[in-house]
């Protein structure tokens, strides 16, 4: 799949389910799209290639945590943050999801991303159902830091 065709299929099926959605310039991806309210709970939800792994799709979503939990992370020495990100990634395992802890815009986050690598695989549904898989592990997320940070 050229990364023109991933990109034009991708946009199809968004359209399609009539999801809006725009494009997003990142220099380490072949293209980003930025979907503003995705799954059962609506939320901003990135698709994208990596350039690195031409016909994998990369779907996720960014928990931004709360002024409070940001302040007392950034507060954190060496191994308090590496026990912090220890137990963020155990549970985004256990949930199935890829993590990245992240800073942007000033503001700590935590990435759940979703993959999808098999090309034949790759369709409209499957995109759907990790779109829907995302906003749930999101929202898992989140009330995860609630309770544990």
């Amino acid at each position: 799949m050229g990364i023109s065709r991933m990109r034009d299929n991708v946009e199809r099926w968004l359209i399609h389910e009539g999801l809006s959605f725009e494009e997003v310039k990142n220099p380490d991806n072949s293209f980003q799209i930025m979907i503003k309210h995705a799954g059962q709970y609506g939320i901003p939800v990135e698709v994208f290639e990596p350039k690195g792994q031409p016909g994998i799709l990369v779907i996720g979503a960014k928990v931004v945590m709360k002024n409070s939990q940001i302040s007392r992370y950034l507060g954190f020495n060496l191994v308090e943050k590496e026990k912090f990100e220890k137990k963020v990634a155990d549970f985004c395992y256990s949930i199935q999801a890829i993590n990245k802890i992240i800073t942007e815009d000033g503001k700590q986050k935590i990435g759940v991303y979703v993959v999808l690598d098999d090309k034949e695989n790759i369709n409209q549904q499957t995109m759907l159902d990790a779109i829907d898989s995302v906003s749930e592990k999101y929202d898992q997320t989140s009330r995860f830091l609630l309770k544990t940070f």
